[in-house]
């Protein structure tokens, strides 16, 4: 089976950022076949589907590598409660629990994630989560390319960035570690091998010294990618000062958790010596721009770029929009560095898909190239925010919205199609969500009215 998009713009993110224009490129299977002049591929393709691309340009898909789908449920909520960046600090990133929902109902709202996610253009994401055995097969049947992180820690009754006592609870920690061995055994290599299982720590103040041993050895023992929160909030280098006597990530160095497979999340709140040794290790970072700027922190991308860190960027909490992220992170990183032209809509567009794609340790995929697989975007240009469309990296980067986004491919196969999801039934997840959540958060509100902390909830919700 091939295809043909010709007569079209294509943004490739390889080495020299090449665009073609008035170009065309070829899919064969799962694999991208050609890029070229159009009549030299019409004529290396003969036989091939083709798809006219004019007023359309083809970018490779966005990796999201730091998310926690079933988080939609807190939107509109959690983006106002960030915690203090002052002591005293108490842990937790909000004020406001989570009202519980069923394994179904969970599969629902992390449905909802994906939608968002391929409406807005993101072909492969990272999931770090809990109990994604119970969801693993709704987003196997999304198409999306995914690195399902299970989540394990032994600190009990807490959450992140609280430093009192560290009450260690062994159990919690087996049971994680046993999630992630059952995941890796069954869903590893799912859906023809888009799927891949890894491992995630929670945060450095949840983890004790032996449980973080215990996930380094693990994740050479599965042979795959790990991700940790660090340094996310003020209250978590807090603790981990108060229980460890060092900083976040001497923790880890000390532990030697640090290696080039390893994802650090956010890395927002670090002192120069930490960004060294994360640069020292190779590792990845995924710069949660849009989450970090609703927190008002955020982290130094250039000093960490400049160690020798791999910045990739992630959506984190209750969106999935990686235009959105994309743009934001540009914005704030030349707001920091006080500058205007760096970093350039190129770079923020690498750490965005080939940046991401390689910390997922996907090398063959994020940029257009032949022989890599065919993850891609086609995004329709003949908009009026988006014309001219002079430089269309800048003018994407700097205008595109998600709706721009008029396909998405993984591995070849169509996910949305001319503005039509095919792999998930948009019009009855909206609607079973939202049941879900109205249900979910008006059970909580009326058995806690303490809790309507936030204005504009409707009196009756």
């Amino acid at each position: 089976m091939s295809l043909v998009i010709h007569t079209t713009t294509i943004v490739t993110c390889d080495d020299a950022d090449t665009v073609h224009h008035g170009a065309s490129i070829a899919i064969r299977d799962d694999r991208i076949a050609a890029i070229g002049p159009d009549e030299e591929v019409a004529r290396a393709f003969p036989d091939a589907e083709r798809i006219d691309g004019r007023n359309r340009a083809v970018f490779p898909g966005f990796a999201n590598i730091h998310t926690h789908l079933g988080m939609t449920l807190a939107r509109g909520l959690y983006e106002d409660l960030s915690p203090p960046h002052r002591p005293p600090f108490s842990g937790g990133l909000s004020p406001l629990p989570l009202p519980k929902l069923s394994a179904e109902e969970y599969a629902v709202m992390c449905q909802l994630g994906a939608l968002e996610a391929i409406r807005s253009g993101t072909t492969a994401v990272l999931e770090d989560g809990t109990n994604i055995a119970g969801y693993a097969a709704q987003l196997v049947d999304t198409g999306l390319r995914m690195l399902l992180a299970e989540r394990t820690w032994d600190r009990a009754n807490t959450s992140i960035g609280d430093p009192g006592p560290f009450e260690q609870d062994d159990r919690l920690g087996e049971a994680g570690l046993e999630r992630i061995a059952d995941l890796h055994a069954k869903w590893h290599g799912a859906g023809q091998g888009r799927i891949r299982v890894g491992l995630a720590a929670w945060a450095p103040d949840m983890c004790s010294p032996g449980l973080l041993r215990r996930v380094r050895a693990l994740q050479e023992e599965l042979d795959t990618v790990a991700t940790i929160h660090l340094n996310q909030i003020w209250g978590e280098v807090a603790a981990v000062q108060a229980h460890r006597g060092m900083l976040p990530t001497e923790y880890l160095a000390r532990l030697d958790v640090l290696n080039p497979r390893l994802i650090c999340a956010h890395c927002r709140c670090m002192d120069h010596r930490e960004e060294r040794l994360l640069g020292r290790a190779r590792v990845s970072v995924s710069f949660n721009s849009a989450i970090a700027a609703r927190r008002g922190l955020s982290p130094r991308i250039a000093v960490l770029e400049q160690e020798g860190c791999t910045i990739g960027m992630g959506s984190d909490n209750m969106a999935e929009d990686m235009v959105e992220v994309t743009r934001t992170g540009l914005f704030m990183e030349r707001i920091r560095r006080e500058d205007g032209r760096n970093p350039t809509p190129e770079q923020a567009l690498r750490w965005a898909t080939r940046n991401g794609y390689r910390a997922m340790g996907l090398d063959d995929g994020g940029f257009l190239a032949p022989g890599n697989k065919a993850d891609l975007i086609i995004v329709r240009t003949d908009r009026p925010h988006l014309t001219p469309m002079i430089r269309a990296v800048s003018t994407f980067v700097h205008q595109g919205q998600p709706h721009d986004v008029e396909s998405v491919m993984v591995d070849g196969a169509w996910l949305m199609r001319d503005g039509f999801v095919r792999t998930i039934d948009e019009a009855a997840i909206v609607k079973e969500a939202d049941r879900i959540a109205r249900r979910a958060w008006g059970e909580l509100f009326a058995a806690k009215p303490e809790l309507r902390i936030l204005p504009g909830i409707p009196p009756a919700f």
